[in-house]
């Protein structure tokens, strides 16, 4: 009988091993499953809800005076301003939205814009976000308007 409860115990303790490692298996994969749903894309998606990486997962931020000055026909703090709340600068910022589109870039440009600025196409590039930035800012009566962080700006 003293061997058979050795059996028995070896065999209990196997089978708690195989157990704990299937858990610990199991909570590694749901962790993995998590970050993939909650997608920062490396950063450039701060606010964790990117369904895809459209820009990459690696930052590229520009000069934001620099780049601002580009284009001298609309008011240059008003320019920076904007730029600093959508993207601080990251040519490869993103923002979901909760209607499905997609802000993208230095100027945060919408995805309902790319086909009309960006031949349908993510401006992941400084360039043709800074031309889709001038179409929208036309469009918004050569002002700012048009963005969310206007007011913010004095800008709308």
């Amino acid at each position: 009988m003293h061997r058979s409860l050795k059996e028995n115990t070896s065999s209990f303790s196997l089978t708690t091993f195989s157990v704990m490692k299937t858990f610990i298996f199991l909570a590694v994969l749901a962790l993995c499953a998590s970050a993939v749903l909650a997608n920062t894309c490396g950063g450039n998606c701060p606010s964790n809800d990117c369904t895809n990486c459209l820009c990459g997962t690696s930052s590229s931020y520009v000069s934001i005076s620099e780049w601002c000055a580009k284009f001298s026909g609309w008011d240059q703090s008003q320019c920076q301003c904007i730029v600093h709340h959508e993207s601080s600068g990251n040519a490869h910022a993103q923002n979901h939205n909760t209607n499905g589109s997609n802000d993208i870039g230095v100027w945060q440009i919408n995805s309902v814009n790319w086909g009309s600025c960006s031949k349908g196409r993510p401006p992941c590039d400084a360039s043709s976000n800074l031309a889709c930035a001038i179409q929208v800012w036309k469009w918004g009566g050569k002002s700012f308007r048009l963005w969310s962080t206007c007011s913010e700006c004095g800008a709308c």
